[in-house]
């Protein structure tokens, strides 16, 4: 990671609270001949001070036969991110550069039994369908559910190193700061919008 200590977040509250926002996560690792990497969404839960990452994978794909065979993996949650022009600086005469927030998040892959995989699967449908919808969990047949189950697998992921990089200007002057607000707020797209809500935080704090 490109890491300064002006880029790195040292509030952890902070941080689980960006993972939580950006749960849509990347978890890499090592396959047979190249590294292999999933996109799924991650409960992010702080448990006896410990922090664990819980999703479900189909079964025998080619992420989940990598991490049967090595538990090591590597969880990146990407927030906002965009281009920031050296002209908007004070003292433009430099490279331009790339404002963006990122969680990297390694530990271990542990799965489930399909006990702990039907409640996962249950967990997870019930935080983001309403119980009235036609798609809630009580509403599926059971047949159904059984047949899922054995195709998909749970895990959870405690995590033994938390790093992170909200690169956001820090090291530039606050006249400048605060012309790159303005400037990602003329230019309206929703990641520039994203990095100067941050940035203005950060200058308000």
């Amino acid at each position: 990671m490109y890491r300064f200590s002006y880029y790195t977040e040292e509030d952890k509250a902070k941080v689980i609270a960006f993972m939580k926002e950006v749960s849509f996560a990347t978890i890499t690792g090592a396959g047979e001949q190249y590294p292999v990497a999933t996109h799924i969404p991650l409960e992010v839960e702080i448990k006896d001070d410990k922090l664990f990452l819980s999703g479900h994978m189909m079964r025998k794909t080619d992420h989940h036969l990598a991490f049967e065979k090595n538990e090591n993996v590597l969880v990146i949650f990407n927030g906002p991110h965009c281009h920031i022009s050296a002209s908007w600086y004070t003292n433009p005469v430099m490279g331009s550069t790339w404002n963006y927030m990122v969680v990297h998040a390694k530990g271990k892959m542990r799965f489930k039994d399909e006990a702990g995989t039907y409640n996962a699967v249950k967990d997870i449908t019930d935080k983001y369908e309403a119980p009235e919808s036609a798609a809630a969990f009580n509403k599926l047949p059971q047949e159904y559910v059984d047949g899922m189950v054995k195709a998909i697998v749970a895990f959870t992921i405690e995590v033994e190193v938390l790093e992170n990089v909200f690169k956001l200007s820090q090291n530039r002057d606050k006249e400048s700061q605060e012309n790159i607000i303005a400037q990602l707020r003329k230019r309206g797209d929703g990641n520039s919008m994203g990095i100067a809500d941050e940035m203005e935080k950060r200058i308000t704090d």
